[in-house]
């Protein structure tokens, strides 16, 4: 089974930690068990050039970093395939629609070509996730020209402020936003703020693969979300996967639980007001604070969207992240000292991060990092959790334990 981070991005692009190289992506790849990953940027100049110095090809479309760049070298080298996003924002039936897209392509060359034609459009130099003055519709038929193997991906369709569902876009269907083009698009990102049983009951995404990335700002955050193949690597498998789904080895995500998402319920971060959406409707979203109009969250849109067609659910596994999962347990900051300690223990003598969460027995985590950790972790497995729910950029919080059974089990 090999686990896929399409999504993700280098310090080339803005608010990215300076650690966004592909020294730290191949590592933080291999701590969490991630066999492919997106190169992300590949729009931007310098991103490009390191991607020439540095990788080498592996499998078809698929690349290596090259060994003296490695920062560890133990076990299968994680693949990089190119990809990147475009944040379109543009007129459309008199409304101002500002969407984020997911491109991947066969090869660097492909990158290449593309760049320049899309340079010839805007500024690439300025962000790694270039902002275009480029409908949707003209971006995907861009890319076809470019490559017929080429994929676009819309990226985090709920996100209220840049995505094709979300609030502020507020596109309802493919069509509208990609028009006669429409049907080359094979697979939606559902985003961190929902998953796939919220996303099953739009009909507008039926016979659509439901895809899921990290959106990774820095490469320890890589796998927050990420999809699951069974396939021989390739780029072209990874398009059948895409493209055909299940009978191509498609085998569903692992899923942030979409609570954790900065915009899941309605809100507003400046008052720390938030509800569930039922509330924000009655209140006619507004702020009971001070007036000001709420950020709709992704729920809410989801249910406006939501009627009696359903779309297909494929399998999928709800996660978080393990230095989350130990933070939550031993009820302690996610960067503190003893979070980092036991989480680079747990890898040095279990494994990477994603089989410690999925398959290392219970009793092994208790031998390295004790009963409240591995009470916690079987509580995430078994969806034993508690939420306090994100809102209007506001990451949500996790709870595992109380704090009674943290003394109880110390």
């Amino acid at each position: 089974m090999v686990i896929a981070d399409l999504h993700i991005h280098s310090r080339y692009s803005r608010a990215t930690s300076r650690d966004g190289d592909l020294e730290h992506l191949d590592l933080w790849a291999r701590k969490k068990g991630i066999g492919l990953v997106g190169t992300g940027d590949f729009t931007h100049p310098a991103w490009r050039m390191e991607l020439r110095e540095k990788l080498e090809p592996a499998e078809e479309g698929l690349y290596v970093l090259k060994k003296p760049y490695r920062l560890l070298d133990e076990g299968e080298s994680p693949r990089f395939v190119v990809t990147g996003e475009i944040s379109s924002i543009y007129k459309r039936d008199g409304k101002t629609r500002k969407v984020h897209n997911l491109l991947l392509l066969p090869s660097l060359e492909k990158g290449e070509e593309l760049s320049e034609r899309l340079s010839q459009v805007g500024n690439l130099n300025a962000d790694g996730r270039p902002i275009l003055k480029l409908d949707s519709e003209d971006l995907l038929g861009i890319l076809l020209d470019t490559s017929p193997e080429g994929e676009l991906i819309p990226a985090h369709i709920w996100t209220p402020h840049f995505s094709m569902f979300g609030a502020f876009s507020a596109f309802s269907t493919l069509e509208e936003c990609f028009g006669d083009l429409a049907g080359h698009i094979h697979g939606i990102e559902t985003g961190l703020s929902s998953d796939p049983p919220m996303n099953a009951g739009v009909s507008a995404l039926e016979g659509l693969r439901l895809i899921s990335n990290s959106d990774a700002h820095s490469p320890g955050k890589l796998g927050r979300e990420a999809s699951l193949l069974e396939i021989d690597l390739s780029y072209q498998n990874l398009l059948d996967a895409i493209r055909q789904g299940e009978e191509s080895g498609w085998r569903g995500t692992i899923e942030f639980f979409p609570q954790e998402g900065k915009y899941h319920w309605d809100g507003h971060r400046a008052c720390g007001v938030s509800m569930a959406p039922e509330e924000g409707e009655k209140r006619g979203n507004i702020c009971p604070v001070c007036g000001k109009k709420m950020t709709v969250g992704v729920c809410h849109r989801v249910l406006e969207l939501s009627g009696a067609g359903k779309a297909d659910m494929a399998p999928y596994e709800s996660l978080a992240p393990l230095p989350e999962t130990i933070a939550a347990s031993l009820g302690v900051g996610v960067t503190s000292v003893k979070v980092k300690r036991l989480y680079e223990s747990l890898l040095c003598q279990l494994g990477p991060e994603f089989f410690i969460l999925r398959q290392a027995k219970i009793e092994d985590v208790e031998k390295v990092a004790g009963a409240c950790v591995a009470q916690g972790l079987l509580n995430l497995r078994e969806g034993k959790v508690c939420w306090e729910p994100g809102y209007d950029g506001v990451y949500g919080k996790l709870h595992l334990l109380t704090e009674q059974e943290r003394e109880e089990l110390k």
